[in-house]
């Protein structure tokens, strides 16, 4: 099997062109390729399209890439936390397609498996099926581009929506440990959207903080098999930011 190691994480990234799309673990700032994301951002790529739960925050995860004006479209089912994001998507400066986070998560996972679309249940009867959610505002906050109509079919009595699968030209992955042929393990609730992430790449990059030898991996805990890895690069252990902290009051 090949040897995919990177030297380095601007080497692993180095080919992503402008105008890209990107397939991005992560769930809030837990599982977020931010050595790979911070790779980058020192490089000369703009115009992206990302698929991801959410753009990070204000200044951290993706939120350093559309902080710097680097995204020009958004694939997710959380904004909230990101006044940044907020701000571009009202003021016309980025297209935003807002998506059940389950209808998300199979999308990618279809991607990966090869599946063009599928059926569900999830936006039967909403914007989400039958179109008119706004994608894009002009600077004005009229609504330029809006989703279209989907598909619905009725099985067995119930309806169902048609949702196309995302394959991204690449994908950004954090997991805590790895081998040499890509084969990745996760820590816990870093399993959130890092797995579909990585299936859903043409070339799929994979950040870890621990790179092994092939053979150290038991094959039963292996999370994602290397076949859908490209690239690894061994960026050591992660700094763990904490999104909100909430604490107690003293004496309460």
């Amino acid at each position: 099997m090949k040897d995919k190691v990177v030297a380095t994480a601007h080497d692993a990234v180095s080919d992503i062109p402008s105008g890209a799309s990107l397939a991005v673990g992560g769930f809030g700032l837990c599982g977020i390729p931010d050595t790979l994301i911070a790779a980058l951002a020192d490089g000369e790529a703009t115009d992206l399209e990302v698929f991801s739960n959410n753009c990070g925050v204000d200044g951290q995860g993706l939120g350093v890439l559309l902080g710097a004006g680097r995204i020009r479209r958004v694939t997710a089912s959380y904004v909230g936390e990101n006044k940044e994001f907020a701000r571009q998507y009202l003021s016309g400066e980025l297209e935003v397609e807002l998506t059940p986070q389950g209808t998300l998560a199979e999308r990618l996972r279809a991607g990966g498996a090869g599946i063009p679309a599928f059926y569900t249940p999830a936006g039967v009867g909403t914007p989400i099926g039958d179109g008119g959610l706004p994608w894009r505002y002009d600077a004005q906050g009229n609504v330029t581009v809006a989703s279209p109509p989907k598909e619905v079919r009725e099985f067995n009595g119930k309806r169902y929506v048609l949702e196309e699968s995302i394959v991204a030209d690449f994908a950004l992955v954090h997991a805590e440990v790895g081998d040499t042929h890509g084969n990745l393990v996760f820590n816990k609730t870093a399993m959130n959207f890092n797995p579909l992430a990585a299936m859903a790449g043409r070339v799929t990059i994979a950040e870890v903080e621990r790179l092994v030898e092939p053979g150290e991996l038991d094959p039963a805990q292996v999370h994602l098999p290397g076949v859908f890895v490209q690239r690894i690069v061994d960026a050591g252990p992660q700094d763990k930011r904490i999104e909100k902290r909430t604490v107690r009051q003293e004496g309460a």
